[in-house]
Parts: structure tokens; C-alpha cells; sequence
């Protein structure tokens, strides 16, 4: 196997590099696969990547900036997905210098699309408590066990597996962070349908799975420090203020687009995500900005815009916009002096918790009655519009319908508190026996 050459880190204007780099390169008349080989060798898919793992070593303010430029010059963005925003940089912290050339070149090329698949039916917000086992055998783990809330699992090649390879430890110290490869016989998985309709997520049966033992990144039974990794980079994307800068395709073999024209991917101007990808943007100022416009939109329609209580919960809902907005400025600021503020990750997705429930609640209230109605099909989206004579009825519900997703998915609001008051504020752990007692003395989620 030959080892990637690391990058050069950008010394001069990142903006300035990337624009001279586009000019030279960039090509709407090539394939997706081509352009995202293009992309991802040069370093700009993931330039807050290091040097030497496909990046250029930027900070996040200025990788987002670079993302807005590649959006802005009228390209196609690197891959979307969990390949990019959580297993890349966990690679990259804990993965050996082949874990690197292998998985993340893959990753920034677009050539594999990765899901998550850490959370099971018994270990949600208690991680650390999961069951799916690994054993070696040989020169491979055999891995058994379910996962739950897959997001993107059906179109995935790659999955970050998290399993427990010592029973006998405390529990946090007998998990591994693995690489398996979601084609195998071994992995069934099923959709989980919503309230909202839609399927998201989905459900994972791995039976007798096998991944090889070079596809466990970092030590095994040390995966806890991937683990928290990874957790970390999915709470900084889905907090208030995070944002995904330019969004790219969907990236795998699955998706079927890597052979397609690059240029009919490109975004149209003054939209905020890519034609046919299919996939949602992650850029989440850009979309609490959108439903704070259409509320006070909905609420001009139904003459409720005059109601002290609902222009309250307007300003209440702009003034968390904005702190999140100023929270984000604080961070890059902090980052630029080297610096950092401890928990602003927790903090950030304890924000957009009350951002979704706040819009929820000011959306149905707006309503009243009629935000009983719901579609679920195009169908009946036709017919609900039609006897409503509202068209933004679909949108307000169906955000009310999600918003119960947000404050539990990627760590609910409890366990960011508990992180903040006990990593950051210093304030005494619950006692427990989880970090002394071997994980099968203790109690089991049932």
C-alpha cells in the first residue's frame, strides 16, 4: 500500500488558494467521481483535515469559508455525510497512517459513503452500556449484536461500528471503535419509519459480521477515546451555529451519482442544497434563519402577527439565532488565538434544542386547531392544501412533528448537561460503579 504524501498546509489567504485552485480545475463537463478525485487529492474536500490525512490543516472558520467559496464559484461541494463530518477526523486523531490512506481517501473522493452505528435498543444516551459483541477469530472480529437510529444506513458502504471486545472490563474500557464493511451478508438492515412519515434512520441486525483486525482504529478495548471523538464532531455539526458550508452529492456506490455530470449537481443560485442528492444541508444557522422568515411570514398571514404573545416568541426565537450566531464568533475567535471554550459543542446543541422546540411550539400556536392536520403523502399534501388553502400548513406541522428528534439524537439534552456540569464546570459525578466493576457484573438495560 502506498502512503498518501501529506499536503502542504495553507499559508496564504485559504480563500484566495482555493479560488486560484477552482479556476484551474474546476470542470462542470466531468464525472462526480472525477472532480471529487480532483477535490479530495488536493486537500480542499476536507481542508480542516491535518496535512497528512487529505488535508490542508485549516481551522473550522476558515474550512467553512473555503466551503462557502466553492458554493459561491458555482462548483460542485465535497461529499456530504457522515463520512466526512465524523468518521474523516476520527480517523485522522486515532487511525494508523494505512487506517488513513485507506479509509479517508475514500472518504474525500467520494468513492464511499459511511453511516454510525453506535446507539442499540438498550444503549441510547447510556453508550457506554451497548451489547453488540466482537471476538477474534484469527485475523478477524466476529461481531453480533444490534444497532438502532442508523441514520443513512441503507445508503451506506462503510460503517463506524462501535462493539464490546473485553466483557471482563469496566465498560467504557472494553469497547473498540471498528470499520465494517455494510455490503457483507452479515448486515441486515431495516428502515424505522417516523411520525413525521419519512425514514431516516434505520435498524441494524449484524449476525456474525466480520471485520477485519486492521479495521479497528485506535487500540482495541481503548475505542471509548474514538468514541468520543466522533461524538464530538457530530455535536459541533449539529449545534446551533455549526454550519456545513457548500453542500456536495451523496457520496458511495449506492447513491448512484458518482458517474454523473458534476455541473447538473451544482446548486442554483440563492438555494441551499444540491439537485437530485436526495440529502439534506447540515448548515444550521442557514436553516433556523429560514424557519424563523417563514413563521414570521405564517404568522403575518393569519393575522397573528399583532398577538404580544406570538411577537414575544418571535424575538425569543431571533434572540437564540443570534446568540448562537455570536457563540460561534466567540469559538472562532478563540481558535484564531489557539485557544478554546470548553463544552461550546454541548452548549451549541443545547441551543438548538430550544430553537426546534420554540419554533414547535410558535408554529402550533399560529395554527391552533388546524395544526391537528398533517400529509404524508403528496397525495395528501394536494388535498390538504387544497382544503386549507395554506401550503405552509405541511411545512409547520411536519417541523413540529421532527422537533422531538433534535433534543435526543447525536446525545440528548440531559447527558449535554451532564457533560458541561461535570467536564467543563468541574461539579461532582453521580455515583456509580461503571468505572471499577467488570460491564458483566453490572445491571443490564432490559
Amino acid at each position: 500500500m502506498t502512503i498518501t504524501e501529506p499536503h502542504r498546509p495553507i499559508r496564504t489567504n485559504p480563500i484566495a488558494a482555493v479560488r486560484d485552485w477552482l479556476a484551474k480545475n474546476w470542470d462542470p463537463d466531468l464525472t462526480v467521481a472525477q472532480w471529487w478525485q480532483l477535490l479530495g487529492s488536493s486537500g480542499w474536500a476536507a481542508p480542516v483535515l491535518p496535512a497528512g490525512a487529505f488535508g490542508l490543516g485549516l481551522s473550522r472558520a476558515d474550512s467553512v469559508a473555503v466551503m462557502r467559496e466553492i458554493g459561491a464559484f458555482g462548483a460542485l461541494g465535497p461529499p456530504s455525510g457522515l463520512g466526512l463530518l465524523l468518521a474523516a477526523p476520527t480517523i485522522a486523531t486515532h487511525g494508523t497512517p494505512e487506517q488513513i490512506d485507506t479509509y479517508i481517501r475514500d472518504i474525500v473522493t467520494g468513492r464511499q459513503a459511511w453511516c454510525q452505528l453506535f446507539s442499540e435498543p438498550g444503549a441510547g444516551s447510556d453508550l457506554a452500556g451497548l451489547t453488540t459483541r466482537a471476538e477474534r477469530d484469527g485475523d478477524e472480529w466476529i461481531v453480533n449484536g444490534q444497532k438502532v437510529w442508523t441514520s443513512l444506513g441503507h445508503t451506506a458502504d462503510m460503517g463506524m461500528l462501535i462493539a464490546r471486545t473485553n466483557m471482563d472490563a469496566p465498560k467504557h474500557q472494553g469497547i473498540s471503535w471498528m470499520a465494517i464493511d455494510m455490503h457483507q451478508p452479515g448486515v441486515e438492515i431495516r428502515p424505522l419509519f417516523e411520525m413525521t412519515g419519512h425514514a431516516m434512520f434505520n435498524e441494524v441486525f449484524l449476525t456474525d459480521a466480520r471485520v477485519p483486525v486492521g479495521g479497528v482504529v485506535g487500540d482495541v478495548n481503548n475505542g471509548w477515546a474514538a468514541t468520543n471523538t466522533t461524538l464530538q464532531a457530530e455535536r459541533a455539526g449539529l449545534g446551533a451555529g455549526g454550519s456545513g458550508g457548500a453542500a456536495g452529492a451523496q457520496p458511495g456506490t449506492i447513491a448512484g451519482l458518482l458517474e454523473q455530470r458534476a455541473g447538473d449537481l451544482v446548486p442554483a443560485k440563492g438555494t441551499s442544497g444540491t439537485k437530485k442528492s436526495g440529502e439534506k444541508r447540515t448548515d444550521r444557522r442557514a436553516v433556523n434563519r429560514l424557519n424563523q422568515t417563514l413563521l414570521i411570514d405564517f404568522a403575518r398571514s393569519a393575522g397573528r402577527i399583532d398577538d404580544p404573545i406570538v411577537r414575544q416568541d418571535l424575538m425569543r426565537l431571533h434572540s437564540l439565532n443570534v446568540v448562537g450566531g455570536l457563540n460561534a464568533q466567540r469559538l472562532k475567535g478563540m481558535r484564531n488565538a489557539g485557544k478554546d471554550i470548553p463544552g461550546m459543542a454541548n452548549i451549541s446543541k443545547l441551543m438548538m434544542s430550544d430553537v426546534v422546540r420554540l419554533s414547535r411550539d410558535l408554529g402550533l400556536g399560529i395554527l391552533g386547531v388546524a395544526g391537528t392536520l398533517h400529509a404524508y403523502t403528496s397525495e395528501q399534501r394536494d388535498s390538504l392544501d387544497a382544503a386549507t388553502g395554506n401550503p405552509l400548513l405541511g411545512i409547520v406541522t411536519g417541523q413540529a412533528l421532527y422537533a422531538q428528534a433534535p433534543p435526543i439524537y447525536g446525545g440528548t439534552d440531559q447527558i449535554q448537561k451532564n457533560i458541561i456540569g461535570e467536564r467543563v464546570l468541574g461539579l461532582p459525578k453521580e455515583p456509580n460503579n461503571d468505572k471499577v466493576l467488570p460491564f458483566s457484573e453490572l445491571p443490564k438495560n432490559v
